[in-house]
């Protein structure tokens, strides 16, 4: 469905973008890309609810959600592998692809729930993991529920199930109202036009940009500033 891959499209490259300033402005000390983050960091929460929401509308369209969900959950274990071994400071302990993931392969757990159930457990979850971010427990353990311990650092991406979980079923509402039949509400427009065509070409490629993204990123502000 065009409209989901172009609005997905320019989720990421706004992700991309974002990553961009904080990489020139904190790993090389650029003073433009400090203040680029610091203007667009209250906007992050809402773009990357926007990723997770979509992500659940697009669970409804798909008949393979287990299989995603153990790719993304495989990706991100490596990359947090990777972290670990060669760039602990930026450890990810449970990212945007940990939530996608799990998200994924519970998702068959709930498919069959009325609209409705899935609707009340949507906010039920947004609305627990907005209580759980108001106070410490004793355990660290438990942060990928979105309980974490005092003084332990979850990470720049960590995004826990709740309320993670609520957004991506508040999305599958979406996808099981709106789209029930898994035809496009929207007609093409301007199908041909370049920059339409850009957006949804990264939607439709949005893991594969987000593995590479960061490589790139280090890569080119190692060529532009190093």
């Amino acid at each position: 469905i065009h409209f989901i891959d172009e609005v997905r499209g320019i989720d990421i490259v706004l992700m991309v973008a974002f990553h961009a300033f904080y990489t020139i402005g904190w790993l090389y000390q650029v003073e433009w890309g400090r203040t680029l983050f610091r203007f667009f960091d209250p906007a992050a929460p809402f773009f990357a609810g926007l990723f997770i929401f979509i992500c659940g509308i697009s669970c409804h369209l798909s008949h393979s959600n287990l299989r995603r969900g153990l790719l993304l959950a495989g990706v991100s274990i490596v990359i947090s592998a990777f972290l670990w071994f060669f760039m602990r400071s930026e450890m990810i302990w449970f990212g945007i692809l940990h939530l996608l993931g799990v998200c994924m392969m519970l998702f068959p757990l709930f498919k069959r729930l009325p609209v409705w159930a899935l609707a009340v457990l949507g906010v039920a979850f947004v609305a627990l993991g907005a209580w759980f971010e108001t106070f410490y427990i004793p355990v660290k353990f438990l942060f990928p529920l979105g309980l974490r311990a005092q003084g332990f650092y979850c990470g720049g991406d960590y995004f826990p199930l709740l309320p993670g979980f609520g957004w991506f079923l508040l999305g599958a509402v979406i996808g099981r109202t709106a789209y029930r039949k898994k035809q496009s509400l929207l007609p093409r427009v301007n199908a041909a036009n370049p920059v339409i065509r850009f957006f949804s070409f990264c939607g439709r490629h949005s893991l594969l940009i987000y593995m590479l993204h960061q490589p790139v990123l280090t890569i080119g502000t190692i060529l532009i500033f190093g």
